[in-house]
């Protein structure tokens, strides 16, 4: 099947790797000719664990191509994917979806052959049918359909979770659009994922409404650890009773220091305003858009009550800035806000991560950027634990002494057992326990 991918980001790429091995033939398209440009050298825009090889596999074996050329690459094409950017729209949070109708125009413009135009953009409830409106109206004399086939990949394991996923949603509206959906899925019909074929509308509604859910069990999990740390309590003990519950389940139930990345953040807002264009509103999802915003910042200042309250001229090591390990992505990261408040209380920040800070740097310009763990922590008052990675959990507690000026330990996701750390010499303060 020939498959045509538009829009070469995480989502996009990921996708059109992953269509290609399955053995579809596909175009992955962007308007960026630099990004295409590196992606004839191998060169990924982003950081994505094992992404970089299978594009090289699918390309040497000729199924996965990279072009700027929407207009040749759609010829033939029995799927059209629409991948491209929904960023918060300035103002009211909604998702902007410039880019979406743009690339909706163009294959107006140019389809020839029947095809099924796919939204795999995360967009709000309406837009497939809008998209369908733009093609008609085009006078396109072509059989075309717009399906909905929302993602549901986690940086960091976005492969396995397209090889191996919980469940494929498909919007669809008629019988032709789900045989050619169930065409491109049919490789995952060994594995038994389930394939949930909905209204258009419901499937737009279910990624947001998924998403939605999520940041609600981090952000009351967060609450949690907040209470724990006022009684007494140790929420790790908490989260682990409440999710061998089957109605609840263990899984986004990790404290810490809020959520951020590229889809909670704008999915939860563009869920608000929806609901707000609908007269239906989301109180909860309101709220968690609230805690959480605040959270980010409030971690900040907990750092500067293990100082003893006093940061100024005091130096900081931050280990990890982007949102969650196995990424590049510092989209709404917490430590940006946790950033700002102690340079606004006067300190010197230092940050390592192993592989945010090429991203990172030009939007924290202030905060130095060290060359690795140790280089970090080098004469700091404090070292702050901001993302898990996988490097920080087995860093040498007695070194980190030796190096540090200060022996304060926060560790904002529970990585450090307390009486490891305390032996250590450290003072040491985490999420929720005591």
């Amino acid at each position: 099947m020939k498959i045509v991918m538009v829009g070469s980001g995480y989502v996009g790429l990921v996708s059109g790797a992953c269509l290609a091995d399955f053995g579809h033939d596909v175009v992955c398209i962007d308007k960026d000719a630099g990004k295409i440009e590196r992606l004839h050298q191998g060169i990924m825009p982003i950081y994505e664990p094992g992404l970089a090889e299978l594009v090289a596999s699918n390309v040497k074996a000729g199924r996965l191509s990279f072009s700027t050329d929407l207009s040749s690459a759609i010829d033939g094409a029995q799927a059209i994917f629409i991948a491209v950017g929904t960023p918060s729209r300035r103002g009211d949070g909604h998702a902007d979806l410039t880019y979406v109708y743009a690339v909706a125009q163009e294959v107006a413009e140019n389809l020839k052959t029947p095809a099924v135009v796919v939204t795999k953009s995360t967009v709000p409830v309406g837009t497939g049918d809008e998209v369908e409106r733009i093609i008609r109206d085009s006078g396109t004399a072509t059989q075309f359909a717009v399906v909905s086939n929302p993602e549901f990949l986690r940086e960091g394991a976005a492969i396995g979770d397209f090889k191996r996923p919980d469940r494929i949603v498909i919007g669809a509206e008629d019988e032709w659009a789900r045989s050619v959906m169930s065409e491109v899925y049919r490789p995952l019909f060994l594995n038994k994922a389930p394939i949930l074929f909905t209204s258009r509308r419901s499937s737009e509604l279910i990624k947001y409404a998924a998403n939605a859910f999520l940041a609600t069990k981090i952000t009351f999990i967060n609450e949690m650890a907040d209470l724990c740390e006022k009684v007494g309590g140790d929420v790790q003990d908490v989260a682990r009773g409440i999710g061998l519950d089957g109605r609840i389940g263990s899984k986004f139930l990790h404290a810490g220091p809020g959520y951020g990345g590229s889809c909670f953040p704008k999915d939860t807002l563009a869920l608000l305003k929806t609901a707000e264009d609908y007269n239906s509103p989301v109180r909860i999802v309101e709220a968690v858009v609230h805690v959480n915003d605040s959270r980010k910042r409030a971690m900040g200042r907990k750092v500067i009550e293990a100082l003893g309250g006093d940061a100024r001229g005091k130096r900081i090591a931050l280990l990890g800035l982007t949102f969650k390990p196995n990424t590049d992505d510092m989209r709404d990261a917490p430590s940006i806000a946790i950033v700002q408040a102690l340079q606004d209380a006067g300190a010197d920040v230092v940050a390592y991560d192993p592989e945010g800070m090429e991203i990172a740097a030009p939007m924290l310009p202030n905060v130095t950027m060290a060359k690795g763990t140790y280089d970090a922590v080098a004469g700091a008052d404090a070292v702050v634990l901001v993302t898990e990675w996988d490097a920080f959990r087995g860093i040498d507690l007695d070194r980190v002494g030796q190096l540090a000026r200060g022996k304060v330990l926060v560790d904002l996701r529970n990585v450090f057992n307390p009486a490891e750390v305390r032996a250590a010499g450290f003072t040491y303060s985490s999420v929720g326990r005591p």
